[in-house]
């Protein structure tokens, strides 16, 4: 556990540049905080005590602002940025190394009792309020931007961005560095301005065509 702990610790530092020493990682991170908890509420649920992990659930929510369901699955050096606002449903699964920012929702689609919430894989990055619905798949190292909705499983390696969330033309993600989302391309955007482009092309050869009967 003591192992588990420092590794939490050396996350939040790779992860948050604001972070400065150990004692304020410890007392100052309300999503390492809510980490910790869902470990223990996890375990109670496992154990069949769901009344008891549900309420160090909703404990943790109070102090924390993060509401993470005890049913669900989370993998090692999993960091929420800032964290208030983070919904993480029942029967979510998320990987190792995934950066997830302040307001995303893991959220579910159906009120049947199956797997209704999705999996995120390894080294994926969430932006700040977007929101993942269905049991739908966010593969490894895959980019949301901030404020998407994705209701479709994402490749694994691929930026998406918007409502709903689309592939932002190709663009491979770099896992090297972070989620720069003032600099993501606008898919909707792009493909408006290449319709534009089109007609204006075609509006000018039509024009020159008259032109040139004209001139006859």
């Amino acid at each position: 556990m003591i192992a588990r702990i420092r590794e939490d610790i050396r996350t939040v530092f790779a992860k948050d540049p604001a972070a400065r020493s150990t004692l304020e990682v410890l007392t100052c991170y309300p999503g390492l905080h809510a980490i910790w908890a869902h470990r223990i509420a996890n375990l109670l649920w496992r154990w069949k005590l769901r009344l008891l992990g549900r309420l160090v659930s909703h404990l943790a929510r109070f102090l924390t602002g993060v509401e993470i369901h005890p049913g669900a699955t989370i993998g090692r050096r999993f960091f929420m940025d800032h964290g208030i606002g983070v919904v993480v449903g029942e029967t979510a699964e998320i990987g190792d190394d995934v950066l997830m920012y302040q307001g995303v929702v893991l959220g579910g689609t159906t009120l049947e009792k199956v797997k209704r919430h999705p999996t995120v894989r390894n080294g994926a990055v969430i932006g700040a309020g977007a929101i993942v619905l269905g049991p739908i798949v966010v593969g490894e190292g895959a980019r949301i931007g901030a404020g998407s909705v994705v209701v479709k499983d994402v490749e694994a390696h691929t930026v998406v961005v918007g409502i709903p969330a689309r592939a932002t033309g190709g663009q491979r993600a770099d896992e090297s560095k972070p989620l720069e989302h003032g600099k993501l391309p606008d898919p909707v955007a792009a493909a408006i301005q290449a319709a534009v482009d089109e007609m204006d092309r075609r509006l000018k050869g039509q024009r020159e065509e008259i032109e040139r009967r004209l001139n006859r």
